[in-house]
């Protein structure tokens, strides 16, 4: 999960300008469509853990549809083989394996047809996109520094006395509150609020794609975790959730090193997103099983 770090006014007015540099070559620029599929996957799967979201949309929905929420775009080198691919819309996700790549793609970016939200990538890159695709003139509204945590097989089984269950439509109300709840704490706006007919739609989709796990205690929801993304190798989960009265007791931990047990039976690696600053969620994840192997950066508009 992620938390918010408003923008330091002073640092960003102290902020260095950019160095001007060649503008991009465009014309290798290409919007993807359904015959780059198997292209894409495999430029992707080079570092399947950093690119599962984008996979995971292209296994879904396919390269073209509206419910990627944007348009998958490719960057390629002189030898015509891909050196960057990025999803440009709603959340912009960003693999480019060259600087003329990573340029080219935030170039594009500036005249997207859906609306940007956030921008994410590993390492630097994503701030990097955002000073291309704005010149460096505008700073980005939230900026969120993550912990890349990972789990896979060994790791030490915990006890468990709590029932990991797949949530059912009765559960969409409860499940979407507690998820706006982690959205706001995110990036400050809360989606049942801005959106609350296509919130309820999208989440009401991933309930019915068995993709949202639950414990709960009589009619009160205990915990929540949602799969956003699944491939054949890895598993992001997103949304982790205890709610108040539970929390303290070690419950989010002991829920969550079960249901990672139970999705290791499917795929070899699970990955998570934890804000820098969120000490106590890094202790609860490491006790579950999970280790710290990199970071990422997510850019809010």
């Amino acid at each position: 999960m992620r938390t918010q770090i408003a923008n330091n006014p002073q640092r960003e007015r102290s902020r260095p300008h950019m160095v001007p540099v060649p503008a991009p070559d465009m014309g290798r620029m290409c919007v993807l469509t359904s015959t780059d599929t198997a292209e894409v996957l495999a430029f992707l799967s080079i570092r399947p853990v950093h690119t599962v979201v984008m996979t995971s949309f292209i296994n879904d929905n396919g390269i073209v549809n509206v419910l990627n929420r944007g348009v998958f775009y490719g960057y390629r080198g002189t030898s015509g083989e891909l050196e960057g691919v990025a999803l440009i819309g709603h959340s912009t996700l960003v693999e480019a394996r060259s600087d003329e790549a990573l340029r080219a793609l935030a170039y594009t970016a500036r005249h997207a047809s859906t609306p940007i939200h956030l921008v994410m990538s590993s390492g630097d890159a994503a701030e990097r996109f955002w000073d291309h695709m704005t010149g460096g003139l505008r700073a980005p509204r939230l900026t969120c520094t993550e912990q890349l945590f990972e789990i896979s097989f060994p790791f030490a089984v915990r006890g468990q006395e709590h029932k990991i269950e797949t949530a059912t439509e009765e559960w969409l109300i409860p499940v979407a509150e507690a998820q706006a709840e982690v959205a706001f704490i995110e990036c400050g706006v809360d989606p049942m609020q801005k959106d609350r007919e296509g919130f309820l739609s999208r989440v009401a989709r991933r309930i019915g794609q068995g993709r949202v796990f639950i414990v709960t205690d009589g009619d009160k929801l205990v915990f929540k975790a949602d799969i956003i993304a699944e491939t054949d190798e890895c598993i992001y989960l997103e949304g982790i959730y205890v709610s108040p009265e539970y929390r303290g007791r070690g419950i989010g931990s002991d829920c969550l090193a079960a249901l990672s047990l139970d999705l290791l039976g499917r795929v070899s690696n699970i990955c998570l997103l934890s804000n820098v600053e969120f000490a106590s969620a890094h202790r609860s994840f490491e006790r579950a099983g999970f280790r710290n192997t990199d970071h990422c950066t997510t850019l809010f508009a």
